[in-house]
Protein backbone atom coordinates (compact mmCIF):
# COMPACT_ATOMS: atom_id res chain seq x y z
CA UNK A 1 0.00 0.00 0.00
CA UNK A 2 2.86 2.34 0.71
CA UNK A 3 4.08 1.96 -2.86
CA UNK A 4 0.65 2.87 -4.32
CA UNK A 5 0.41 6.08 -2.31
CA UNK A 6 3.75 7.49 -3.45
CA UNK A 7 3.48 10.71 -5.49
CA UNK A 8 5.28 11.06 -8.84
CA UNK A 9 7.08 14.35 -9.47
CA UNK A 10 8.24 15.53 -12.95
CA UNK A 11 11.94 15.54 -13.51
CA UNK A 12 13.56 18.97 -13.37
CA UNK A 13 15.73 20.15 -16.28
CA UNK A 14 19.37 19.18 -16.01
CA UNK A 15 20.38 22.85 -15.61
CA UNK A 16 17.72 23.45 -13.01
CA UNK A 17 16.00 26.21 -15.10
CA UNK A 18 12.43 26.03 -16.43
CA UNK A 19 11.52 28.29 -19.48
CA UNK A 20 8.20 30.05 -19.08
CA UNK A 21 5.76 31.01 -21.90
CA UNK A 22 6.50 34.71 -21.30
CA UNK A 23 10.19 34.16 -21.90
CA UNK A 24 9.48 32.22 -25.11
CA UNK A 25 7.26 35.06 -26.35
CA UNK A 26 9.98 37.57 -25.53
CA UNK A 27 12.51 35.58 -27.56
CA UNK A 28 10.13 35.46 -30.55
CA UNK A 29 9.67 39.24 -30.39
CA UNK A 30 13.43 39.68 -30.30
CA UNK A 31 13.82 37.60 -33.45
CA UNK A 32 11.14 39.62 -35.21
CA UNK A 33 12.88 42.84 -34.19
CA UNK A 34 16.19 41.62 -35.58
CA UNK A 35 14.50 40.65 -38.84
CA UNK A 36 12.97 44.12 -39.12
CA UNK A 37 16.38 45.69 -38.50
CA UNK A 38 17.94 43.53 -41.21
CA UNK A 39 15.13 44.41 -43.61
CA UNK A 40 15.61 48.12 -42.91
CA UNK A 41 19.36 47.77 -43.53
CA UNK A 42 18.75 46.00 -46.85
CA UNK A 43 16.26 48.67 -47.93
CA UNK A 44 18.73 51.40 -46.97
CA UNK A 45 21.53 49.73 -48.95
CA UNK A 46 19.21 49.39 -51.97
CA UNK A 47 18.22 53.08 -51.80
CA UNK A 48 21.87 54.17 -51.56
CA UNK A 49 22.73 51.94 -54.52
CA UNK A 50 19.92 53.43 -56.60
CA UNK A 51 21.08 56.95 -55.75
CA UNK A 52 24.60 56.04 -56.85
CA UNK A 53 23.31 54.57 -60.13
CA UNK A 54 21.15 57.62 -60.87
CA UNK A 55 24.03 59.96 -60.04
CA UNK A 56 26.39 58.02 -62.31
CA UNK A 57 23.83 58.08 -65.12
CA UNK A 58 23.33 61.83 -64.74
CA UNK A 59 27.05 62.35 -65.31
CA UNK A 60 27.36 59.88 -68.19
CA UNK A 61 24.28 58.55 -69.94
CA UNK A 62 21.99 61.52 -69.27
CA UNK A 63 24.63 64.16 -70.00
CA UNK A 64 23.92 65.53 -73.48
CA UNK A 65 26.89 66.61 -75.57
CA UNK A 66 26.67 68.94 -78.55
CA UNK A 67 27.11 67.02 -81.83
CA UNK A 68 29.86 68.25 -84.15
CA UNK A 69 29.57 69.19 -87.82
CA UNK A 70 32.76 69.04 -89.88
CA UNK A 71 34.04 68.76 -93.42
CA UNK A 72 35.79 65.55 -94.42
CA UNK A 73 38.52 65.02 -96.99
CA UNK A 74 38.35 67.35 -99.99
CA UNK A 75 39.05 65.97 -103.47
CA UNK A 76 39.67 68.83 -105.88
CA UNK A 77 38.28 68.10 -109.35
CA UNK A 78 38.81 71.49 -110.94
CA UNK A 79 40.46 74.75 -109.87
CA UNK A 80 40.87 77.77 -112.14
CA UNK A 81 42.34 81.07 -111.00
CA UNK A 82 43.29 84.35 -112.67
CA UNK A 83 45.20 86.66 -110.27
CA UNK A 84 45.12 89.58 -112.71
CA UNK A 85 41.33 89.77 -112.81
CA UNK A 86 41.19 88.55 -109.96
CA UNK A 87 38.83 85.56 -110.09
CA UNK A 88 38.55 81.87 -109.39
CA UNK A 89 36.19 78.96 -109.70
CA UNK A 90 36.55 75.49 -108.29
CA UNK A 91 34.74 72.20 -108.03
CA UNK A 92 35.46 69.54 -105.44
CA UNK A 93 33.84 66.67 -103.58
CA UNK A 94 33.80 66.29 -99.82
CA UNK A 95 31.86 64.81 -96.93
CA UNK A 96 29.77 66.67 -94.40
CA UNK A 97 30.14 64.72 -91.17
CA UNK A 98 27.73 64.98 -88.25
CA UNK A 99 29.38 63.30 -85.25
CA UNK A 100 27.14 62.27 -82.36
CA UNK A 101 28.76 61.06 -79.10
CA UNK A 102 25.56 60.68 -77.05
CA UNK A 103 23.68 57.65 -75.68
CA UNK A 104 20.89 58.27 -78.18
CA UNK A 105 20.30 59.42 -81.78
CA UNK A 106 20.60 63.05 -82.88
CA UNK A 107 17.74 64.00 -85.21
CA UNK A 108 18.44 67.26 -87.05
CA UNK A 109 16.60 69.44 -89.53
CA UNK A 110 17.81 70.38 -93.00
CA UNK A 111 20.57 72.96 -93.11
CA UNK A 112 22.96 74.80 -95.42
CA UNK A 113 26.75 74.91 -95.57
CA UNK A 114 27.98 78.29 -96.76
CA UNK A 115 31.45 78.76 -98.25
CA UNK A 116 32.97 82.19 -97.84
CA UNK A 117 35.92 84.30 -98.85
CA UNK A 118 36.63 86.97 -96.23
CA UNK A 119 33.01 86.84 -95.12
CA UNK A 120 31.48 87.01 -98.60
CA UNK A 121 29.53 84.01 -99.93
CA UNK A 122 31.09 82.14 -102.86
CA UNK A 123 28.84 79.04 -102.79
CA UNK A 124 26.49 76.84 -100.81
CA UNK A 125 25.42 73.19 -100.45
CA UNK A 126 22.40 71.72 -98.69
CA UNK A 127 22.32 69.27 -95.80
CA UNK A 128 19.18 67.10 -95.93
CA UNK A 129 17.12 66.33 -92.84
CA UNK A 130 18.39 63.14 -91.22
CA UNK A 131 19.81 61.69 -88.03
CA UNK A 132 23.11 60.51 -86.58
CA UNK A 133 22.80 57.35 -84.54
CA UNK A 134 24.11 56.74 -81.03
CA UNK A 135 27.91 57.02 -80.96
CA UNK A 136 28.10 57.31 -84.75
CA UNK A 137 28.91 59.78 -87.50
CA UNK A 138 26.48 60.60 -90.30
CA UNK A 139 28.39 61.15 -93.56
CA UNK A 140 26.85 63.10 -96.44
CA UNK A 141 28.69 63.11 -99.75
CA UNK A 142 28.40 66.44 -101.59
CA UNK A 143 29.78 68.11 -104.70
CA UNK A 144 30.71 71.75 -104.21
CA UNK A 145 30.94 74.44 -106.88
CA UNK A 146 32.43 77.79 -105.86
CA UNK A 147 32.97 80.99 -107.80
CA UNK A 148 34.29 84.50 -107.11
CA UNK A 149 31.84 86.13 -109.51
CA UNK A 150 29.91 87.82 -106.68
CA UNK A 151 33.02 89.18 -104.91
CA UNK A 152 33.97 92.82 -104.78
CA UNK A 153 36.24 95.00 -102.66
CA UNK A 154 38.51 92.19 -101.39
CA UNK A 155 42.24 91.56 -101.50
CA UNK A 156 41.71 88.40 -103.52
CA UNK A 157 44.28 89.47 -106.11
CA UNK A 158 47.12 89.92 -103.62
CA UNK A 159 46.43 86.57 -101.97
CA UNK A 160 46.21 84.72 -105.27
CA UNK A 161 49.50 86.27 -106.39
CA UNK A 162 51.07 84.34 -103.51
CA UNK A 163 49.67 81.11 -104.95
CA UNK A 164 47.17 80.46 -102.16
CA UNK A 165 43.38 80.67 -101.90
CA UNK A 166 41.90 80.59 -98.39
CA UNK A 167 38.19 79.88 -97.88
CA UNK A 168 35.90 79.26 -94.92
CA UNK A 169 32.83 77.12 -94.44
CA UNK A 170 30.04 77.74 -91.92
CA UNK A 171 26.85 75.88 -91.05
CA UNK A 172 24.33 75.45 -88.27
CA UNK A 173 22.18 72.40 -87.60
CA UNK A 174 19.30 72.36 -85.15
CA UNK A 175 17.86 69.17 -83.74
CA UNK A 176 17.19 67.01 -80.71
CA UNK A 177 19.10 64.28 -78.93
CA UNK A 178 16.86 61.46 -77.72
CA UNK A 179 17.87 59.61 -74.56
CA UNK A 180 16.29 56.30 -73.54
CA UNK A 181 13.23 57.06 -75.69
CA UNK A 182 11.82 59.32 -72.97
CA UNK A 183 14.01 62.43 -72.92
CA UNK A 184 14.63 64.89 -75.75
CA UNK A 185 17.21 67.66 -75.53
CA UNK A 186 17.53 70.44 -78.10
CA UNK A 187 21.04 70.88 -79.48
CA UNK A 188 22.47 73.12 -82.19
CA UNK A 189 25.65 72.14 -84.02
CA UNK A 190 27.87 74.62 -85.83
CA UNK A 191 30.61 74.29 -88.44
CA UNK A 192 33.64 76.54 -88.63
CA UNK A 193 36.27 75.25 -91.05
CA UNK A 194 39.15 76.94 -92.87
CA UNK A 195 40.68 75.49 -96.02
CA UNK A 196 43.64 76.61 -98.09
CA UNK A 197 44.20 75.64 -101.73
CA UNK A 198 47.52 75.59 -103.54
CA UNK A 199 46.81 77.34 -106.85
CA UNK A 200 49.91 76.07 -108.64
CA UNK A 201 49.31 72.36 -107.89
CA UNK A 202 45.51 72.79 -107.77
CA UNK A 203 45.30 70.73 -104.59
CA UNK A 204 44.13 71.19 -101.03
CA UNK A 205 46.94 72.53 -98.86
CA UNK A 206 45.26 72.39 -95.46
CA UNK A 207 41.90 71.94 -93.73
CA UNK A 208 41.17 72.88 -90.16
CA UNK A 209 37.84 72.70 -88.34
CA UNK A 210 37.07 74.04 -84.88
Amino acid sequence: MAEKNQQVYPLAPANGYTRSDAESLETADELKRKKRIKLAIYIGIFIVFQIMVITAMSFTVMKVKTPKVRLGNINVQDLNSVPATPSFDTKFTTQIRVKNTNFGPYKYDAGIVTFLYQGATVGQVSIPKSKAGMFSTKKINVEVNLSSSALSGTNLGSEMSNGVLTLNSAAKLTGKVELMLIMKKKKSSTMDCTMAFDLSSKTLKSLQCK
